[in-house]
């Protein structure tokens, strides 16, 4: 993700042109911090090197998430990550090729954190798949509330579909981590683009290749 604490870096067309030699084939960015002109040029960018586009909704009051999912149908993306109001989201996207995988729980505040028990999040994720949602996005590690591997796993049982961990994902014993429990994907922003996934990596192309390695 191109972001930091939750947001898209303005710099975010220049990441992009630095990484695209790594060949990465998932990449993503907010809905806030830059202005839509540069997030159509990033997703044009994403798009011409071959990779899958994510926006993530961060936005908090459902009229900015009603918002950021009308421009995810402007800008093409491919897949929408977050937003408090899964059903509107939907709706709005309904006869569109974007999968949608709404934040599971009761994300609060920015940047975000959850609330939330197991048994919340497992009722959550059940009622986000009957509404139509491909996966979930849970910000497990921002949980309030709960051990963050307990949540991962309790979404896990029940869900169907994809499980995208978000957040504070800062150490390849996070990501092991993760897959142990069962999640599907996580993202890494703040992490990568602060130099704090690897101690050993001195740029960002070289924190991607630890995360790579990571997840290998």
């Amino acid at each position: 993700m191109l972001t930091v604490e939750d947001q898209t870096v303005r710099d975010c067309l220049e990441l992009m042109d630095e990484v695209r030699p790594l060949g990465l084939k998932h990449v993503g960015f907010k809905d806030i911090g830059v202005g839509r002109p540069v997030l159509a040029e990033l997703t044009r960018r994403i798009r011409e090197a071959g990779a899958v586009s994510y926006l993530e909704v961060v936005s908090t009051t459902p009229e900015t998430v009603l918002a950021s999912t009308r421009a995810a149908l402007e800008l093409g993306i491919d897949r929408l990550l977050g937003g408090i109001d899964a059903p509107a989201m939907l709706e709005t996207l309904k006869g569109s090729a974007i999968r949608c995988y709404p934040f599971a729980g009761k994300p609060i505040g920015h940047p975000t954190k959850l609330d939330g028990s197991g048994a919340d999040i497992a009722a959550d994720c059940r009622r986000l798949e009957a509404l139509g949602a491909a996966g979930v996005d849970l910000l497990a590690y921002r949980a309030t509330q709960a051990d963050p591997l307990d949540l991962v796993r309790a979404a896990r049982r029940v869900l169907a579909g994809e499980l995208i961990v978000a957040g504070s994902i800062d150490s390849p014993e996070r990501v092991k981590a993760l897959a142990a429990a069962g999640a599907d994907a996580f993202t890494v922003g703040t992490a990568a683009i602060r130099r704090r996934f690897s101690a050993l990596a001195p740029d960002l192309v070289g924190q991607l290749q630890a995360i790579l390695a990571a997840c290998g």
